[in-house]
Formats: C-alpha cells, structure tokens, sequence
C-alpha cells in the first residue's frame, strides 16, 4: 500500500485545498498518472500517482489539508 500525500510546499504547518480529483475512487491508476490538483498559496499544483494499483480517496474536493498529510492510499 502507498500512501498518497499533500505536497510538501511552503512551511511546516502549510495548509491547501484539495480542488479537483481526477480519479474516482476504486479506480485503477498507473504510477506518473495525474489524479488531482491542489491550491496552495494561490498556487495550483497537479499530483501524479506515486505507485500502479487501485486508489482510495480519503479526502474531498474542497478539503483543506496540510501538508504531508494522507490523502488517499493505492494498493
């Protein structure tokens, strides 16, 4: 299992929104595939999977997250 996690931007206690999944969870996803992206300081970023396998969302659009936190797992 890989955790998917929120981008290490900005500093230690940074928070962002989860804008848009670009998976539906129980999807399959391959490793480098784009599957969301988020907003940070007025930045968007896109996410790419970290690993091939089946992803689980663990967190909604419009979420606020901070940083490293868990976002979704793929098994």
């Amino acid at each position: 299992m890989t955790d998917v996690l929120f981008p290490p931007v900005g500093d230690v206690d940074a928070e962002g929104v989860l804008a848009t999944w670009f998976v539906r969870d129980g999807e399959r996803v391959n490793e480098g595939a784009l599957i969301a992206e988020v907003a940070v300081d007025k930045v968007d970023l896109e996410l790419t999977a970290p690993a091939t396998g089946v992803i689980h969302l663990l967190a909604g659009e419009g979420d606020v997250r901070r940083r490293g936190a868990v976002i979704a797992r793929i098994e």
